[in-house]
């Protein structure tokens, strides 16, 4: 003979919906199947007609034991039809839905702002992200370039004594100021090119989009404190050239987020990271050697950002390396009517490396700068052959970029 079935019991008390009944209804519901039955009584005032609206709303069926003809208990039967109002993210399209934090290989636009391996109900709007293909703009170490930068945040008040300045002669300081100024309108686009791609990224990439939003964080700070240093003793902002701009304008204008990333993080903020180290080297003021010291530091990461996602997509897409061939071969002829790098910039770095206005000490400046340029090609060499790149037409390339630095 069978056992009877004891259902499991919700006793609501004189607790009513109104005041978080339901969820002792929907917590015991969700302990049994699809068309299981908990029973429920209570005994706060129309508990039972509450209960019936709730069971209405979220597609349960009410109904009352065989035999009874009062109300001290109710059957809820739990209903499958609410189960259609929810599309799994983490089911839906990801490389391996079963391990944790799986990234899909394309987010899909109904996914929106919910977090990864969220369930979205239906009728969720979509959300028209551009970047939404993994290979368009993944990183494999994206997360650990993230926790790094987060770990080795500095800050301009408390890691930067700017006390430690004693001002250098007028024309090694203007020179400083020069190069400073040169150095902002450089971070400025290095600030809003990954501010774009990341309001088009899908955030079904949180890796990605936490690496890019710490660079822009980087890139503000950086202007801030070498803006900074511009005032440290009185002065303004110096020379900004036309060709300077339309050497920066030609990465703003770069759609493709792999291209961008080429020619800004791995070509111009490589060749950055040697002019930061340069400084940290032959400026002649202790502020100055620390701001670019802390400075190179993080241009490092953002190169190392732009590498790994290049290798990532050249590891799928090989024939992509013709691409970004062709991009710094269309950038070089864009520019070839422009006048390049500032006059006024790379004598301020011959000045500062000189450390003062002598026959001898410009010869060693200018030695210093002309190696300072051949580091930059070296480097840009070195990547481009990493990348793939035979060596001769690394070498190639690495001659094209423009002589702004950037």
């Amino acid at each position: 003979m069978n056992e009877p079935v004891t259902l499991p019991l919700v006793d609501l008390q004189q607790l009513g919906f109104d005041a978080g009944a339901h969820l002792l209804v929907k917590h015991a519901l969700a302990g049994v199947p699809a068309g299981g039955l908990v029973q429920v009584q209570g005994q706060a005032p129309g508990w039972h007609a509450q209960l019936a609206a709730w069971c209405r709303a979220q597609g349960h069926e009410l109904q009352m034991p065989a035999g009874w003809t009062e109300l001290p208990q109710l059957q809820v039967r739990k209903g499958d039809a609410h189960m259609g109002r929810w599309r799994g993210a983490a089911q839906t399209g990801h490389s391996d839905a079963s391990a944790n934090g799986a990234v899909a290989e394309r987010a899909e636009p109904f996914w929106g702002l919910a977090a990864r391996g969220a369930s979205v109900e239906q009728g969720a709007p979509a959300f028209a992200f551009r970047l939404n293909e993994k290979a368009d703009f993944w990183s494999d170490n994206a997360g650990d370039l993230y926790a790094q930068a987060a770990a080795a945040q500095w800050s301009a008040e408390k890691d930067i004594d700017w006390n430690d300045a004693p001002e250098p002669p007028a024309p090694i300081e203007d020179a400083i100021v020069q190069i400073m100024t040169y150095m902002v309108e450089n971070e400025n686009a290095a600030l809003v090119v990954p501010a774009r791609f990341l309001g088009e990224l899908h955030p079904h990439y949180r890796e990605l989009q936490a690496a890019l939003a710490i660079q822009v964080a980087d890139e503000a700070r950086h202007i801030d404190v070498f803006t900074r240093r511009i005032r440290r003793h009185g002065r303004e902002p110096a020379l900004s050239t036309a060709g300077g701009q339309a050497s920066l304008q030609s990465l703003l204008e770069e759609k493709d987020f792999s291209v961008a990333g080429f020619l800004l993080s791995v070509l111009g903020e490589g060749s950055f990271v040697n002019l930061l180290q340069f400084l940290q080297t032959d400026a002649p003021d202790p502020l100055t050697r620390q701001i670019c010291r802390l400075a190179a530091r993080d241009e490092a990461r953002h190169v190392a950002l732009g590498m790994s996602h290049l290798l990532y997509r050249l590891k799928q897409e090989p024939d992509f390396r013709h691409r970004l061939a062709q991009a710094v071969e269309s950038r070089h002829d864009a520019l070839a009517g422009t006048s390049g790098l500032n006059e006024e910039v790379f004598d301020s770095l011959i000045l500062v490396a000189a450390g003062e206005l002598s026959p001898a000490a410009l010869a060693r400046g200018t030695q210093r700068v002309q190696q300072l340029m051949q580091d930059m090609a070296d480097g840009r060499y070195t990547k481009l052959v990493r990348l793939g790149f035979d060596k001769a037409h690394a070498e190639k390339l690495a001659s094209l970029h423009t002589r702004n630095f950037m």
